[in-house]
């Protein structure tokens, strides 16, 4: 069947569901974000006197959610190189999508290893977040658990 993960050295997530669960030798994370797993903050954000987002540093926020996504990954058994597929959503396309770039370049330097990638704009996410990943990764063969 399948095995529900939860990570500690990842954020708890928002709602009732796993970090990820492991399908034979997939594994399926769910939205991952750039909160901080030890106190809720979100790296970058600036809030106002009333507490609304002031402003918020994308660059600080995707180097958050690329550990946050790693930390799921390494619960799991899985590594970096695993991910096989990846769905990013950006809450301003116009604005972050020349930084996320970058920074993706940095953490897959090299596109023929890299994974497959999405990118969306959408208008929100649950929490005060620019950026949120949706990511698969297939373990090798033989490193799955059997049940």
């Amino acid at each position: 069947m399948s095995e529900a993960i939860h990570a500690g050295a990842a954020p708890a997530a928002v709602g009732r569901y796993p970090h990820a669960r492991r399908v034979g030798n997939m594994l399926y994370l769910s939205g991952i974000g750039p909160r901080d797993a030890a106190d809720d903050s979100i790296p970058g954000n600036v809030l106002a006197a009333d507490g609304s987002l002031a402003s918020y540093d994308i660059v600080a926020q995707c180097h958050s959610v690329f550990g946050n996504v790693r930390a799921v990954l390494e619960a799991s058994g899985a590594r970096w190189e695993d991910l096989v597929d990846v769905t990013v959503y950006l809450t301003d396309m116009a604005r972050d999508f020349r930084a996320y770039n970058a920074i993706w370049a940095e953490y897959f330097p090299d596109a023929a290893q890299a994974p497959c990638r999405t990118t969306l704009g959408i208008t929100a996410l649950p929490t005060p977040i620019a950026i949120e990943l949706k990511c698969i990764a297939a373990l090798p063969t033989g490193h799955a658990t059997e049940r």
